[in-house]
């Protein structure tokens, strides 16, 4: 198996699916603590649904499957940012917009006159499919939303942490929660392409939520998703290469096993162990 393995790293194929796995890991991983600590998977599901509407129409219309799923998790963000920012509206809201996104999809794929086998891969993924120069649109998506994560990070910690008192002090709250939807929409449209729409929850939400279990500290919790991240995807796609099974099924496997190891194993141990630690650091009263 390690000979097979040796062997499929030569092939251009194979470095191009790894490169943009590598890629779509460190940015799912970093937004992933965030989608979590502000309880955003649902929305992150109706992005990746409305991203496969994109899809479709861009199809239709003869342009790239890729540019019509980053249109349309970008124009999904805009509408659920401005018509439901607080907690509260924003799960009719996205429901609305959901269903309303899904049937006009559907529509797309009614009026194209052929097979729409582009559209289709988009439900599954197709990381072995990526060419070099989708690994380097990839690349331009993902420093565009690491750099405008890092320059709102502080503000929106502060808004996920305790939004009232943020917003109290001054904190944009509405305009930062518009802001981390659109990096949802690019971090989205780059993780559809290695699990697919209907498989988005794995790298966007089960990264975070596994690193919750392990540590208490935001920092570090960081550092835990995006390793997390890149070793479900990385994984994945070398043991896909080796037994010709989908990389969605092992992304997800490996995925859900961490969660599982982190919440019943590791993780009581590891919290434990560390909130005695900040205890003990905290001056006597």
């Amino acid at each position: 198996m390690f000979d097979q393995l040796t062997h499929l790293l030569g092939y251009e194929f194979v470095q191009n699916a790894i490169a943009a796995g590598v890629v779509i890991a460190v940015v799912s991983g970093i937004v992933s603590r965030f989608v979590v600590a502000r309880n955003m998977s649902f929305a992150v599901h109706a992005l990746a649904e409305l991203g496969f509407t994109g899809s479709a129409g861009a199809i239709l219309v003869g342009v790239s499957p890729v540019i019509g799923l980053l249109a349309g998790t970008t124009i999904t963000a805009l509408f659920i940012g401005a018509l439901g920012v607080r907690v509260r509206e924003r799960d009719a809201v996205v429901g609305v917009v959901m269903a309303f996104g899904l049937g006009l999809g559907v529509l797309f794929l009614t009026l194209y006159p052929r097979y729409a086998t582009e559209a289709f891969a988009i439900l599954f993924g197709t990381i072995t499919g990526v060419s070099h120069d989708d690994v380097l649109l990839l690349v331009v998506i993902g420093v565009i939303t690491l750099v405008a994560l890092g320059i709102v990070y502080r503000p929106l910690m502060f808004a996920t942490v305790d939004p009232d008192v943020a917003e109290a002090r001054g904190v944009p709250v509405g305009a930062l929660a518009i802001v981390f939807l659109l990096i949802m929409a690019a971090a989205v449209a780059e993780a559809v392409q290695v699990v697919g729409v209907l498989l988005i929850l794995t790298l966007l939400i089960t990264p975070g939520a596994t690193a919750e279990r392990l540590t208490a500290r935001p920092g570090r919790a960081t550092v835990y998703s995006v390793a997390i991240a890149l070793f479900c995807t990385v994984g994945g796609i070398l043991a896909a290469l080796v037994t010709n099974a989908p990389v969605s099924f092992y992304v997800t496997s490996l995925s859900f096993a961490a969660y599982l190891i982190a919440r019943f194993v590791v993780g009581p141990l590891t919290l434990g162990a560390e909130g005695r630690r900040i205890a003990a650091e905290m001056p006597s009263p």
